[in-house]
C-alpha cells in the first residue's frame, strides 16, 4: 500500500504544549478508527509552523478524507516513491 507524507501548515506547532499535541493525536486516532484499518498513522514530525505526518493509506482520497473529518489541514499531500538510507550508499 502507497505511503505519503502530509505537510499540514499550522502556525506556532513547535509551540503547542504536550496536552494539545495528545489532543491532537486522540482526535486522529479516533478518526483513523472509524475509517478502519484501510489507512494508517505512523508518525509525525513537529518544526516551528508545520507538521509532516507518515501515513500509509490506499489513495490520496483517503487521506483528504482523515483531514476533512479532523479537521486538520494537508496543504501538500505527497506519495513516497522509494525509501534511501545510508545503506543505499553500499554496494551489494
Amino acid at each position: 500500500m502507497p505511503k505519503y507524507i502530509i505537510e499540514r501548515d499550522i502556525p506556532n506547532a513547535g509551540a503547542l504544549t504536550a496536552e494539545q499535541l495528545q489532543g491532537i493525536s486522540q482526535k486522529s486516532c479516533s478518526v483513523l478508527q472509524a475509517m478502519g484499518p484501510k489507512i494508517q498513522w505512523l508518525q509525525s514530525y513537529v518544526t516551528g509552523d508545520k507538521v509532516y505526518c507518515v501515513y500509509i493509506a490506499p489513495d490520496e482520497a483517503s487521506i483528504k478524507e482523515h483531514a476533512e473529518k479532523g479537521g486538520f489541514p494537508a496543504n501538500r499531500i505527497s506519495e513516497v516513491k522509494t525509501i534511501i538510507d545510508p545503506t543505499t550508499a553500499e554496494s551489494h
